[in-house]
This record gives C-alpha cells, sequence and structure tokens, in this order.
C-alpha cells in the first residue's frame, strides 16, 4: 500500500522524492499543500494556490516494465487519474496525449514522470502530479486550466482522492506483469485519449507547422502517430507537435 509523507512546504515534490528515492520503499508518496516550483512537461511550470490542491509524487521501484515499454506508465498514472475524477465529479474527463487530464478543452491535471534506468530495466520512476481541485481562480497566464470545485460547484476531499489516485496507480503498475493487463491499459488509455475520434484536428509541428491530422496510434514508448489530411501517416515524439485549442498552441 503506498506509504504517505506530508511536506510542509517545498519547490517540487519531484525534485524532493528524486533525492531520496534510493532510501525509499517503493509505494512513499511525498505530498505538499504548498508547492513553489512545480515542474511540468516541457519545462512548464505549474501554479497551485496553497492548500487548495493536490501536488504530490509517487515513487515507483522496479516496476514490471521494460526501459522501451516505460509509456505504459504514464498510461497508468492518467488512467488512474481520470477513473478518480471522473468517480469524484461525472464524466468529461480525457487524457491529452502524453498525459495531461483535460475536462472538456480545459487542462485540469498534468503530470511529469521521471525515470532512472538500469540498463533495459527501470530502476524507479517518480510520478508527479498536479490536481486542480479548490482552487477558484487562476492568475498564471496558462490558458485552459480548470477545477473540479469549477466544475461541480463544490469542495473536494483532498486526502481522499490523493489516496484513490494513489491505490489505483499501484494497483495499474501491479498488473504490467501480465501482458493480457498490458493491452486492457492500452485500450482504456486509447478510449480515454482527446480528440480520439476518428477526425481531422488541428496540430503543430516543431517547425510551427500547422496541418489537420486523426490519431492513428500511440506505440509502448509513446510515439504518436498521426494520419494526415493527406493520407501520410507520420510518427510524432513528445515535443515535436502540439495541439490547437481554439487557435492557441498547447
Amino acid at each position: 500500500m503506498p506509504h504517505y509523507i506530508k511536506v510542509s512546504q517545498t519547490a517540487s515534490t519531484n525534485t524532493y522524492l528524486s533525492r531520496l528515492a534510493a532510501t525509499l520503499p517503493g509505494g512513499t508518496v511525498i505530498y505538499t499543500p504548498s508547492q513553489t516550483a512545480g515542474r511540468g512537461q516541457k519545462g512548464n511550470s505549474w501554479e497551485s494556490e496553497d492548500g487548495k490542491n493536490l501536488t504530490f509524487s509517487m515513487l515507483l521501484k522496479r516496476p514490471p516494465v521494460k526501459a522501451r515499454d516505460q509509456f505504459y506508465l504514464s498510461e497508468a498514472a492518467a488512467i488512474a487519474v481520470v477513473e478518480a475524477l471522473t468517480a469524484e465529479a461525472g464524466d468529461g474527463f480525457a487524457v491529452k496525449w502524453p498525459n495531461d487530464v483535460y475536462w472538456q478543452d480545459k487542462k485540469v491535471c498534468g503530470m511529469l514522470l521521471e525515470n532512472s534506468l538500469d540498463g533495459s530495466g527501470i530502476a524507479h520512476c517518480v510520478v508527479g502530479i498536479g490536481i486542480n481541485v479548490n482552487q477558484e481562480c487562476f492568475v498564471s497566464d496558462a490558458p485552459n486550466p480548470v477545477s473540479l470545485i469549477n466544475i461541480t460547484g463544490r469542495e473536494h476531499d483532498l486526502m481522499a482522492l490523493l489516496k484513490r489516485v494513489c491505490a489505483r496507480i499501484e494497483q495499474l503498475v501491479g498488473s504490467l506483469a501480465d501482458d493480457n493487463a498490458r493491452v486492457d491499459l492500452h485500450q482504456r488509455y486509447m478510449a480515454a485519449l482527446y480528440r480520439n475520434d476518428g477526425q481531422l484536428h488541428p496540430y503543430e509541428d516543431a517547425d510551427g507547422n500547422r496541418f489537420m491530422a486523426s490519431v492513428a496510434g500511440i506505440a509502448p514508448d509513446g510515439t504518436l502517430t498521426l494520419l494526415h489530411e493527406d493520407g501520410a501517416s507520420r510518427d510524432y515524439l513528445f515535443k515535436q507537435v502540439k495541439h490547437i485549442i481554439n487557435n492557441t498552441v498547447l
């Protein structure tokens, strides 16, 4: 079972946990009501009002996947959050590749997974998650934040939600030694994937070129395959393509 350690304040729960990873057991969760410099994908920062949201990191030791298949860990974390938020606030949640969680066209959760590799395996993975829960107003220049209280109009129990998410992550990651469980998790991820509806949607590549495409698939290493409007199929790594939502690149 996860073991929870509360830190009154820290710059980043991922940084805090990574420094102690060698001395802590798998399943350790570092959480804080005050994260001052949360980190996200592509070097983005994470805004969080003190005491209002969930900012935490979970340590996974020797997860049962090879380094080449590490995206299964990202899928497990994303699906755990989607399931927990759906139970808490109803339908409308989806995973925006690779692992942000959206409600409709707005971002409710961000993640940063950092793996320490050991040959072809993973020594440990630090899963950092920020979930907007009870924060009503956002003052950063983030284009599309939303919180559970914005969605439901009521406050939510932070600790209960934290435990639900972490227990589900542990359960899903633990199942990954089984090939059938991997297939099932990937199918859940694809079913929950934002804009995976067979329709054309706008994207922008790393060179600033905009195009219309639909999702064709995602590989075990996280590579996204898009089917372009012209019929060409192209593969993209994490920083090579972005969604365009309401004419904003995200």
